[in-house]
C-alpha cells in the first residue's frame, strides 16, 4: 500500500500546489487523504477569494472522482479526544481513523508532536513533504512539474513560471531544488 498522507485544508488551497500534489498522488508517490470537513473548509476559503462556488465544487468533485478512496469517514467520534488546536482536531481525528502517517499542513503550530506521537503521526510542512517526494522519486517528481506546467493553456505556462508560483505558494525550497535539478 502506498504511503498515506492526510492533507489539511491550507495545503489544498492554491491551484498550483494542489495540481502538483494530485499529480504526484496520481503517479503513485503516496495516497492522498482528506475529509468532507476539509473539503467544506476548502470551498469556503477559496470562495473568499472571489472564485465562483460552481468552479470550486467542480474542482472538488474532480478531486473526489480521481481519488475515490481519499475521503475519510467515521472519524467524528474521535474529535473530542484529540489534544491539538481545537479548530483542527477534526484533521487529526480523520488522519488517525485513516491510519495516515503524515499530516501535510502549513499550520504546524496547530499540530504539535505531543498531540500526534501517540498515533504515530507527524505533521510536515508542504515544502518538506515535496522535498521528500523529490528525494524518493526524483524522475517522477521532476516530470510531474514539467507536465503540469505544459498542461496549463490559459494562460500558457513555462516550467520556470510554474516554479515561481510554487515558491509563492509556500514551497520555495522545493521550487529551488527542482530548478537546480532541471
Amino acid at each position: 500500500m502506498t504511503f498515506p498522507a492526510f492533507f489539511d485544508t491550507c495545503t489544498l488551497y492554491g491551484a498550483a500546489l494542489t495540481d502538483l500534489v494530485l499529480e504526484l498522488a496520481e503517479q503513485g508517490a503516496f495516497r492522498p487523504l482528506w475529509s468532507a470537513h476539509v473539503l467544506a473548509e476548502l470551498e469556503v476559503a477559496v470562495a473568499r477569494r472571489g472564485i465562483e462556488r460552481s468552479a470550486i465544487r467542480s474542482r472538488i468533485a474532480a478531486m473526489q472522482s480521481a481519488f475515490p478512496d481519499a475521503n475519510v469517514t467515521g472519524y467524528e467520534d474521535l474529535i473530542e479526544d484529540m489534544s491539538n488546536d481545537a479548530g483542527d482536531r477534526h484533521v487529526v481525528a480523520a488522519a488517525v481513523r485513516a491510519n495516515a502517517e503524515t499530516i501535510v499542513t502549513f499550520n504546524l503550530k496547530h499540530f504539535p508532536d505531543a498531540a500526534l506521537s501517540n498515533y504515530d503521526l507527524e505533521a510536515v510542512h508542504p515544502d518538506a513533504f515535496l522535498l521528500d517526494q523529490l528525494d524518493l522519486y526524483p524522475k517522477l517528481t521532476l516530470n510531474a512539474v514539467e507536465e503540469i506546467a505544459a498542461s496549463y493553456e490559459s494562460p500558457p505556462m513555462t516550467t520556470e513560471r510554474f516554479l515561481e508560483l510554487l515558491a509563492r505558494a509556500g514551497v520555495p525550497q522545493f521550487a529551488a531544488r527542482v530548478r537546480a535539478d532541471l
